[in-house]
């Protein structure tokens, strides 16, 4: 059995008089693909922000790897919504950052770097400067970024919910290549109901505020998914029906 990697225990955050996460807990295993979905402003992103301390928690623990989550420690990636490639430097310069704050020794980040500009097409783009860039390469440099650092946690909320459906389907497929190759534990958040049933190996559902945990999902479907196939399509509508009776 896979070793528990994210361990959530009666979680509760609150700003004020806002209860937004109400005793929350569960656990996410090495090298899962867990996905993470609910109605808009149910208090997702506050998860991945109490993960990454970016803000406190009220009450409870996050443990990453048996350990309170420490980011200075532990080696975690986070890609956010909105675009966060650094705009006075160019895109290899972008994808490299990561690397240098950590400490890599130059060969190595020249070596993550070419593949992971390869792995996202941007070759032709190496020395491009976010503002010359359309807002799909924006989102690819922080992609490449974040998986050139090849962390042990990578957290991902709603990275291509912005993007044409053509480039989309093929950053889907390469985070999968990636995650299938690294053994990378993957907390992914999305609204899109058919995006969490292609990627997931497991799907949280999570109620409207006060948020508690609706309910787990196990997604055994075969990899590559077919979108088309009867078993995708009853486990959509599943988490769809799961998500409509609030």
């Amino acid at each position: 059995m896979p070793n528990e990697k994210v361990v959530v225990q009666n979680l509760t955050k609150s700003y004020g008089d806002l209860l937004v996460l109400d005793d929350i807990s569960f656990s996410v295993k090495e090298s899962e693909f867990f996905v993470i979905v609910g109605p808009t402003g149910c208090g997702k992103t506050t998860f991945l922000n109490s993960l990454t301390k970016i803000i406190d928690i009220n009450n409870g623990s996050i443990l990453l790897d048996g350990e309170a989550v420490d980011p200075r420690k532990q080696n975690l990636a986070y890609i956010l919504q909105e675009y966060s490639a650094l705009p006075w430097l160019n895109v290899e310069q972008n994808i490299a950052y990561g690397l240098k704050i950590k400490g890599y020794e130059k060969s190595v980040i020249e070596e993550r770097v070419e593949e992971a500009i390869k792995m996202v097409n941007l070759e032709n783009y190496r020395h491009y400067y976010p503002s010359e860039l359309s807002a799909s390469m924006l989102q690819r440099v922080v992609i490449a970024r974040a998986f050139a650092t090849k962390p042990d946690l990578l957290l991902m909320d709603e990275p291509y919910g912005q993007l044409d459906l053509n480039l989309k389907y093929k950053l889907e497929d390469e985070l999968l290549s990636l995650w299938q190759q690294t053994g990378t534990t993957v907390i992914f958040i999305t609204h899109n109901i058919e995006e969490a049933v292609y990627l997931s190996d497991r799907i949280l559902v999570m109620t409207n505020k006060p948020t508690k945990v609706k309910t787990e999902l196990i997604n055994d479907l075969p990899r590559p998914r077919n979108v088309a196939s009867r078993q995708f399509v009853e486990l959509r509508n599943e988490v769809t029906d799961l998500i409509k009776w609030w």
